[in-house]
């Protein structure tokens, strides 16, 4: 007998409410480097990835692989700390399955976080920058293939992936902080391996500010389901061409966890703004 993608969402859907009283309308995803946020959540549940039926399990470093359900000044909030990626050998359904897990639990508004590669010189390492679009070069639709309708149709809008009303909202409560968000177009690769110079400069023509290996997959995934979406990246490097040391994972774990304090200060203002 053939489990549905839709049926095994909803028995892990179910596994994770049995756990827990809360039921967040607000979900958040941790990229790499970038999971500290959990730790401020009040009465958290945590739940490894591996004990949710039929979830994918993290390999990457910096990925912890627990979902975390708590609370952000009286807000009930379910944080990822962690994703999969298609370049750990995860078919796409795989690596939106945690999302529409949230989804199915209820969740309306997705905060997707990344460790991303700064394609505009404008752009400084280190830095919090909000995605006002994305490019998918990975090659890789979640939507592809048979459609089941109880996911959500078979064709939906994507002129506005990324929403310009959560945007506001970042913008708003990085003021109240007093730094400031820019925003840009990520571009979508499969990875791992990081980008050339040549395809750096090629990025940039088809007007990418920031580079990645994640985050698209997961934006189709939930536009698809009419989840309201918002895209944070962490500049942890400058793109291939661009900075003239060798690019590495590690400084990519150093940068995020530099800039997780600020990535946790933000999150913890726009929750509540979020629930209103």
């Amino acid at each position: 007998m053939i489990i549905t993608i839709f049926e095994k969402v909803c028995t892990a859907a179910e596994f994770v409410v049995s756990r827990t009283k809360l039921r967040p309308q607000i979900g958040i995803v941790l990229g790499s480097g970038l999971g500290a946020f959990a730790s401020e959540l009040q009465n958290p549940t945590a739940i490894s990835f591996a004990e949710i039926p039929h979830f994918p399990q993290a390999t990457v470093p910096g990925h912890s692989g627990r979902l975390v359900i708590g609370t952000i000044g009286g807000t009930a909030v379910a944080v990822m700390q962690g994703r999969v990626h298609a370049y750990e050998g995860y078919r796409s359904e795989e690596v939106t399955f945690p999302v529409r897990v949230l989804g199915r639990m209820g969740v309306k508004t997705l905060v997707l976080t990344n460790a991303a590669g700064g394609i505009n010189e404008g752009l400084k390492q280190g830095q919090l920058a909000l995605i006002s679009d994305h490019i998918n070069l990975s090659g890789r639709n979640p939507v592809a293939g048979l459609n089941d309708e109880r996911l959500g149709p078979r064709f939906f809008d994507m002129s506005e992936a990324y929403s310009e009303r959560l945007r506001r909202m970042a913008h708003e409560a990085a003021r109240e902080m007093n730094f400031r968000l820019d925003e840009g177009v990520y571009l979508s690769v499969l990875g791992p391996s990081f980008e050339t110079p040549a395809e750096i400069r090629a990025f940039r023509t088809m007007g990418a500010d920031l580079v990645g290996m994640s985050t698209v997959q997961e934006t189709i995934a939930a536009r698809q389901m009419g989840i309201e979406v918002m895209g944070l990246s962490c500049v942890t490097n400058m793109a291939a061409g661009i900075q003239k040391e060798p690019l590495s994972h590690e400084e990519v774990m150093e940068t995020g966890r530099a800039v997780e304090a600020l990535l946790a200060g933000l999150l913890t203002r726009l929750v509540p703004m979020m629930a209103e």
